[in-house]
């Protein structure tokens, strides 16, 4: 066995080159589960190797690497807590060890003791965005780390194209600003801003859930979740189609009964705004009912 001084001192060296140290089976049994440890070690376990086709590894692998660089190039960096992985093509031996089929999976094994209840990581609930890992990490090991992420260029682009257009709109019709008074558009754009929040997205920004869940037996993939208390991407998705079904159901209702438009148009204009209520309505509905299981109404589909 290593003593503790050697296991340390090795650590430390891996992690002065890679912040998320690789392990295969020899090196988790050497410096994770064998005594002694004063140290705690936050290891995830995945499948990144394209066969595997696990898109939800990369996506966690990516938050993982910035919180683990977060705390490699922090002022407040000791050897108190590493963070690993274990790839399931270079560790199968330590899945079936610890009774794993499931990837990603985050665990702390702590300094002293077996990993608790509350030293696996419930990614389906918190998602696997870099600050909710790190306040898991402090609240296991009273860690606190300070999440740094890499700088993103991608909004200023984008606000600074969006002021550009808007820019030369006015420029090129500085002498008529009529189109800044069209309540078609700004209704139009607020529908929009208003179905995007309904639906999640602000808490998808937040949370970082995964796209899907796809079942390590079955192979089937869930796109919604089935608690209350969290939800896929995917999810946030299909709800604003159905909110957005709704939205224009109720529309075409509205403008069957005030448009000038002869009888008959406005009757199949009726009939399919009170069928596209209905149908996505009843979706909708549906969706709640998976999610809050004692929810007992329905409407039209089970």
């Amino acid at each position: 066995q290593m003593v503790l001084s050697e296991k340390v001192n090795q650590l430390m060296e891996w992690a002065s080159k890679r912040s998320v140290i690789r392990m295969n089976g020899d090196k988790f049994r050497r410096l994770v589960k064998a005594p002694p440890r004063n140290y705690s070690v936050i290891v995830m376990f995945t499948a990144l190797q394209p066969h595997r086709q696990c898109v939800v590894c990369k996506q966690a692998d990516e938050e993982y690497q910035i919180l683990a660089n977060s705390w490699r190039y922090s002022s407040a960096f000791t050897n108190k807590i590493f963070f690993a992985m274990v790839d399931f093509d270079e560790g199968s031996d330590v899945f079936q060890m610890l009774n794993m089929n499931s990837a990603p999976t985050f665990i702390n094994f702590p300094a002293k003791g077996k990993p608790k209840r509350g030293d696996t990581y419930e990614l389906q609930v918190r998602g696997f965005a870099a600050e909710q890992l790190a306040r898991w990490v402090a609240d296991r090991t009273d860690v606190n780390i300070r999440v740094i992420r890499p700088p993103n260029y991608a909004g200023p682009l984008m606000l600074g194209l969006l002021l550009a257009i808007i820019g030369g709109l006015v420029y090129l019709r500085g002498s008529n600003l009529d189109f800044l008074y069209n309540k078609t558009g700004w209704a139009f754009a607020a529908l929009c801003f208003v179905l995007a929040m309904t639906s999640g997205q602000m808490w998808n920004h937040i949370r970082g859930p995964p796209y899907a869940h796809k079942n390590p037996h079955t192979g089937q993939v869930s796109y919604i979740h089935g608690s209350s208390q969290a939800q896929f991407v995917a999810e946030t998705h299909i709800v604003l189609l159905f909110n957005g079904g709704v939205t224009l159901g109720m529309v075409l209702l509205h403008e069957a009964a005030t448009s000038d438009m002869d009888v008959g148009k406005r009757k199949i204009m009726c009939i399919a705004g009170i069928g596209l209520v209905v149908v996505f309505f009843s979706w909708l509905l549906s969706v709640f009912k998976s999610k809050y299981h004692g929810y007992p109404y329905r409407y039209v589909f089970a």
